[in-house]
């Protein structure tokens, strides 16, 4: 079932149920009130991520919160997506881009990964939890992707998931066109790899073309930028292999 766009969504972290009755934080009921120029008696969708969407009304707005219903649901809880997204963080605005953009193009697990080209010393987590957030709200989407605590490319690839296929983004490989190794891979688990602004170290590139799982594309004929990669990398992907085919 598609989303409604034409309707207001917010995320709520409380249970939702028929007749249930939550407060927003302060930052909400200004939103609510004071940007989308709500007020008692709108109607407006929720979600948190485990009990569907449904349609709420908005039952008094004060400075502090606003107090929402729950009336109907409109949508069931849909899966979670599948899609292991891996990249190496970029400078902020950048990496909030990428955040969203990842969460708009189905990604499920958004796995930070610290590579020796990395230029960002220190990850923010909550932000990037609340690029996902925001993502959501705006694109329909009901399952919260998870962002997992950073990792070591090393260490990331000791523990890789069994029987999850690697794409990689590699500058260096054979062709221009991704299609014919992604068209491959329809109907596996699938992770997607991006690297940092300054691209894999040399070493970094012969530990990953040694390894069984990971997969090598080249994307066209041209060098991308980090972020670039990542939006073109992933449509590619769930237009081949994902879930753009169903």
């Amino acid at each position: 079932m598609r989303a409604n766009y034409r309707m207001q969504r917010l995320y709520l972290p409380d249970d939702l149920s028929a007749g249930a009755e939550i407060e927003t934080t302060r930052e909400q009921a200004h939103y609510l009130a004071h940007v989308l120029r709500m007020r008692e008696g709108s109607e407006l969708l929720v979600f948190n991520g485990r009990h569907g969407e449904w349609l709420a009304e908005i039952a008094g707005v004060a400075k502090k919160s606003a107090r929402l219903a729950v009336r109907t649901l409109t949508r069931p809880q849909t899966p979670q997506p599948d899609l292991l997204y891996c990249f190496a963080p970029l400078k902020q605005g950048r990496l909030d881009y990428l955040v969203q953009k990842a969460v708009e193009m189905g990604a499920g697990i958004l796995q930070p990964v610290i590579t020796q080209h990395t230029q960002v010393p220190r990850i923010g987590l909550e932000r990037i939890e609340a690029n996902i957030i925001e993502a959501a709200e705006q694109c329909g989407i009901i399952s919260i992707p998870i962002v997992r605590e950073p990792l070591k490319l090393e260490r990331m690839l000791e523990i890789w998931e069994e029987g999850r296929r690697l794409v990689y983004c590699d500058e260096d490989a054979p062709g221009n066109n991704p299609l014919p190794a992604l068209s491959a891979l329809a109907g596996r688990k699938l992770a997607l790899l991006v690297g940092p602004e300054g691209g894999f170290s040399e070493a970094e590139r012969a530990m990953l073309r040694a390894l069984p799982f990971v997969v090598p594309v080249p994307l066209g004929p041209r060098i991308l930028r980090a972020d670039t990669a990542a939006v073109a990398a992933l449509a590619l992907i769930q237009a081949s292999a994902g879930d753009w085919r169903a």
